[in-house]
């Protein structure tokens, strides 16, 4: 299903605030993930509840409260970026399609995965914590 631009554009809106540069396209995808030094938040957003009161609140507060953070940010929309959400997932190698889920990627490959059956039954806050521990473990202080 394809949701309608405007239903999804104040989720995007929500990341792109915080920084992430979305990428609707597949070659966009590709160009972030290989051509991108140190580590590349991904995160697949999503129209669903968890996402919006778990995951984006999460990583609000994950990227607000840490030293360590991701070199670069990335986004693509499940339901709405079919072909670049596809192309994103097809990183994640050893994870099955999950929405709304968040990698940290480094020279293309994961490092770190939380899946949406991570995000469901927690808070934003604890989403936040389990981030921030996954940042000063695989991301650098260097870019703030």
């Amino acid at each position: 299903m394809q949701y309608p631009e405007i239903m999804i554009r104040p989720m995007r809106e929500e990341l792109a605030r915080l920084g992430f540069e979305e990428t609707k396209q597949p070659e966009q995808v590709v160009g972030a993930l290989e051509n991108s030094d140190g580590t590349v938040m991904v995160v697949v957003n999503s129209i669903c509840g968890c996402a919006a009161g778990k995951a984006r609140p999460g990583i609000a507060l994950a990227l607000q409260n840490n030293e360590a953070r991701p070199e670069r940010l990335i986004t693509v929309f499940a339901g709405a970026d079919v072909e670049a959400t596809e192309k994103a997932r097809s990183y994640f190698t050893g994870y099955r399609p999950s929405s709304p889920s968040i990698a940290l990627m480094k020279n293309g490959k994961p490092v770190y995965m939380m899946e949406r059956h991570q995000i469901e039954g927690r808070t934003a806050t604890q989403i936040a914590s389990e981030l921030s521990q996954a940042f000063d473990q695989f991301c650098s202080t260097a870019n703030n």
